[in-house]
């Protein structure tokens, strides 16, 4: 009952952070491309930064910028917050959900790291804890803001580490949900504790008759940035459970990394573009970059004399012994593996057809990558992963 209660709660859950994240990061690339495209008012106004006119169903839309703030405050004013706000709460609520309350065999690989569950999770909270005050207090120093191009690489560097880290202690797919997780916290409260209150500042300071501090403005602005060129990177990570031979590697963090770079070059692109900028060097880079990693991580791993000792027909009935010893606890009618009550993705391998028909699945997660069995609970070897790939890549032979 516990596990139905928690996969409905994770569909649920996962559900509306998809949801509140799109009209986030809509909101997000909507303002980054109008602030682009402004222009010169049509009818002269001081007070007047930049003007644009929009049509959209039907309708025209003419939008003017003011900085700092208007003389005269309007009646209403929308503040687009509360799309970060429960991306934030959907987010962590999903991650306690999925990788807290849920199997520890997500949270756990015990070939990376003999740690316990309680271990694991205060690591991946820590983890984000640490990060916000580290990243925040970076950029609320005097220096962090002089000197953006050192900061940003501090930034960088210290996001490398904690992927490393991360994949010393926890699963693969785990350190990658939490480093993706950090991204998420970072951008959330960056709308929450930096870009909403300096822009209640601005707006409290003109109806108090006062003049209100610019500076507020250029933070907002910069972290507006910031959480624009990371949106591309943690959108991948949200969809990165798809793909184990990405978390399932064995230089997972770097992988990541490269795929992090990747898409802040698409999303520079797009800025570039937006400012009218013809400047298209960022495309070529994304594409021969994704080339180059797909073929290094396509390179399956066993070679030398390991290979050399293995290299040997391989009948069904040794694979079927692996599978039956290290797979059928879940994949199976009836799981026996604690906290999996069915078989994952409907997958069971129990007969020989069965595990004919998912031979490509197999191949993917327990051969290319090491993201099968989940966490490694079962102790599959690197042997064993070989004979079921030797098999498979032999034309699965009957005997």
């Amino acid at each position: 009952m516990e596990t139905i209660v928690l996969d409905w709660l994770g569909l649920v859950l996962r559900w509306a952070h998809i949801i509140v994240g799109i009209a986030w990061i809509g909101s997000s690339f909507y303002f980054m491309w109008l602030d682009s495209h402004l222009e010169e008012p049509t009818v002269p106004d001081d007070d007047v930064e930049g003007q644009l006119w929009m049509v959209h169903s039907g309708g025209f839309y003419r939008v003017d910028k003011i900085m700092v703030a208007p003389k005269i405050m309007p009646r209403h004013l929308h503040w687009f917050k509360w799309e970060a706000w429960w991306t934030g709460v959907t987010g962590v609520l999903l991650l306690a959900v999925v990788y807290y309350l849920g199997s520890s065999a997500f949270l756990i690989d015990p070939d990376v790291a003999a740690i316990t569950k309680l271990q694991a999770v205060g690591i991946g909270i820590g983890t984000l804890v640490v990060g916000w005050f580290l990243y925040d207090g970076i950029y609320m120093s005097g220096w962090g803001n002089k000197y953006t191009k050192i900061s940003a690489a501090i930034g960088f560097f210290g996001l490398c580490v904690v992927a490393y880290g991360l994949s010393q202690v926890l699963s693969g797919r785990a350190a990658y949900i939490h480093v993706g997780a950090l991204i998420g916290i970072i951008m959330v409260l960056n709308v929450w504790i930096r870009i909403i209150p300096g822009q209640y500042n601005l707006v409290n300071a003109r109806k108090n008759g006062e003049e209100p501090d610019p500076s507020y403005g250029v933070r907002a602005k910069q972290r507006s940035v910031h959480n624009n060129y990371l949106t591309l990177p943690v959108v991948f990570v949200m969809i990165s459970s798809h793909y184990p031979m990405t978390f399932g590697h064995q230089h997972s963090w770097a992988i990541l990394i490269v795929l992090f770079i990747i898409g802040a070059l698409v999303r520079h692109w797009f800025n570039l573009r937006n400012s009218g900028s013809n400047a298209i060097w960022p495309v070529p880079l994304a594409v021969i970059a994704i080339i180059m990693l797909a073929g290094y991580v396509s390179v399956p791993g066993f070679t030398g004399t390991e290979k050399k000792s293995l290299e040997r027909k391989v009948v069904f009935s040794e694979v079927q012994a692996i599978i039956k010893t290290r797979c059928t606890t879940c994949h199976s009618a009836s799981p026996t593996f604690e906290g999996i009550d069915k078989p994952p993705m409907n997958i069971k391998l129990e007969t020989k057809a069965e595990i004919i028909k998912h031979a490509t699945q197999i191949q993917k997660t327990a051969v290319a990558a090491n993201s099968m069995p989940l966490g490694n609970a079962t102790k599959m070897t690197k042997e064993e992963r070989f004979v079921i790939g030797r098999w498979i890549s032999s034309g699965m032979l009957s005997k």
